[in-house]
């Protein structure tokens, strides 16, 4: 009897410490990633390699 107390005391321990840990990240929501720079492809070639001309 005493380790079915225990195991639901840990139990409900856990389940408060995940709640907790929820409700302090912001509820699983990210600030959205803004870009100051604009998007270039680098060194790559800007027509596919399938329609290339060797």
């Amino acid at each position: 009897m005493e380790l079915l107390i225990i195991i639901l005391l840990v139990g409900l321990w856990v389940v408060g410490a995940t709640v907790r840990a929820v409700l302090t990240d912001g509820r699983g929501h990210t600030p959205v990633v803004r870009s100051t720079e604009g998007w270039h492809a680098g060194r790559l070639p800007s027509v596919p390699f399938s329609e290339a001309r060797l």
